[in-house]
């Protein structure tokens, strides 16, 4: 059963239907390279490549075709009803002339417009679109064109960026070494990412919206992504699918940075250690396989409502599940089922209200995971306080819930890697704490295996149905 979430399969169904529903325009097939492109990896091909775009977009829809080369290009425009066709053995490679790339202006107001417009670069570049493509075996590759008068005094030009845009198709190409983000998305509907490759860079896919403008219907299907930064990130999220997909970094697998409704993570595998070094501190450890951390970056307003996290395995992270709340920002229900984790190295599943409002309630049901100890007495008994943006060592080893209206545990199984002086599970501020079937390792703090804080109901229950 699961509960008061039956808009998740309604959900999951409308984003497959959009992602089928990405229906190109007319027929046409337009060749780069009978535009003037080059493709010999040294000739600068951006206008010959935008009037391929230009042509087709003009002829009402098709498709641009990129057979096999090496194309170096500043911004590709992208226009309504266009795909972008890279074969086998085509890549689009970012030039290093960074005046050759043009971007995205967010509206006034946003916190994206206090941006540096440079910020919002791009190689392939849509604006304003809708029914478009950028697909097949070809690659688009960043080159690592780093900017020293960026971001972090490095940060370049994404490698895809859609703004304000609708009914998009990213489909089985491979992105890598982006100078930022893989893909950015901002304020956009109906997007649909599957069978996508993303290695090196920033973040591999980042997608925001905007208080009452939220990103609406996103599937990230089947990809593979091992980043220096967060693997998928973003905030004002609506109707998210996040599934068959390996998420391999040196910083988190998911972060949430706002408010989201409808956020379904199913099916999924987070491994560390990363494969590519974070692009800051150049650590390669795995944070967080999974940080809900509304306003952690800046204030954002809103609801974080019906998450489910299902069917996901774990390896080598420093957290499981991060639920963090800043003030501003509320949560509903987060349900997790079916998590298998181990050398889980840094902290506990934790959810943590430090926002006006407790979390609604907490459901971890067939959890099984396996922590690597060593805790000490000293962490046990030191205060908790808000955490910053990033999961920390708290005063139990296996879950702590701080101020949430009710906390299920039904078939939850906590095991040791070495023995550990802090209590598996702890509870501050808990309305209702539900148990069922819980097993823990002996190795852990002595007293009761829950150490209870102000939790105004307990009820020990049969185990429910598998």
């Amino acid at each position: 059963m699961i509960p008061r979430c039956s808009c998740f399969l309604s959900a999951a169904i409308v984003l497959i239907a959009v992602s089928a529903q990405a229906a190109l325009g007319g027929p046409g097939v337009y060749d780069v390279r009978d535009h003037g492109a080059k493709g010999d990896g040294a000739t600068t091909d951006t206008a010959a490549i935008n009037r391929a775009v230009a042509a087709c977009a003009d002829a009402g829809g098709g498709q641009v075709r990129f057979p096999p080369g090496r194309y170096l290009s500043g911004t590709v425009r992208l226009r309504s009803k266009v795909a972008l066709h890279l074969e086998a053995g085509a890549v689009l490679v970012g030039t290093t002339d960074l005046t050759a790339y043009e971007g995205f202006r967010p509206p006034e107001g946003t916190f994206e417009a206090t941006l540096p417009p440079a910020w919002h670069r791009a190689i392939v570049l849509g604006v304003d679109v809708e029914d478009v493509a950028i697909e097949g075996a070809g690659t688009i590759d960043g080159a690592k064109v780093h900017d020293p008068n960026g971001e972090e005094r490095m940060r370049g030009p994404h490698a895809i960026l859609f703004g304000h845009s609708n009914r998009i198709t990213i489909r089985d190409v491979t992105i890598r070494d982006a100078a930022n983000y893989g893909v950015m998305i901002e304020e956009c509907s109906q997007v649909d990412v599957k069978g996508v490759t993303i290695t090196g860079g920033w973040d591999g896919v980042h997608f925001r919206g905007w208080e009452g403008k939220p990103c609406r219907d996103v599937s990230i299907v089947d990809c593979r992504f091992s980043t220096g930064d967060d693997a998928i990130a973003g905030r004002y999220w609506e109707n998210t699918l996040i599934t068959g997909c390996v998420l391999n970094s040196s910083c988190n697998g998911i972060r949430l940075i706002g408010p989201a409704r409808g956020l379904i993570v199913h099916d999924c595998l987070f491994y560390g250690p990363g494969k590519h070094p974070h692009r800051t501190s150049g650590r390669t450890n795995m944070l967080s396989a999974v940080n809900l951390q509304p306003g952690a970056w800046d204030p954002t307003r809103g609801r974080l409502e019906d998450v489910l996290i299902s069917d996901a395995t774990m390896r080598n992270v420093q957290a499981p599940v991060h639920l963090s709340l800043r003030k501003g920002n509320t949560c509903g229900d987060v349900t997790i089922e079916r998590l298998s984790a181990t050398g889980v190295y840094g902290a506990a599943i934790s959810a943590e209200s430090w926002a006006d409002e407790p979390i609604g309630r907490l459901v971890l049901r067939d959890v099984s995971v396996e922590f690597a100890g060593g805790g000490t007495a000293e962490q046990a008994g030191r205060p908790v306080k808000s955490a910053a943006i990033e999961a920390r060592p708290l005063r139990s080893w296996g879950i702590y819930a701080h101020r949430v209206g009710e906390v299920v545990l039904d078939g939850v199984r906590l095991r040791l890697a070495a023995p550990d002086a802090r209590p598996p599970i702890r509870c501050e501020n808990v309305g209702r704490l539900v148990v069922h079937d819980l097993r823990h390792d002996p190795r852990a703090g002595g007293g009761e295996p829950i150490v209870l804080d102000e939790v105004k109901e307990v009820v020990n229950a049969p185990a429910g149905p598998r």
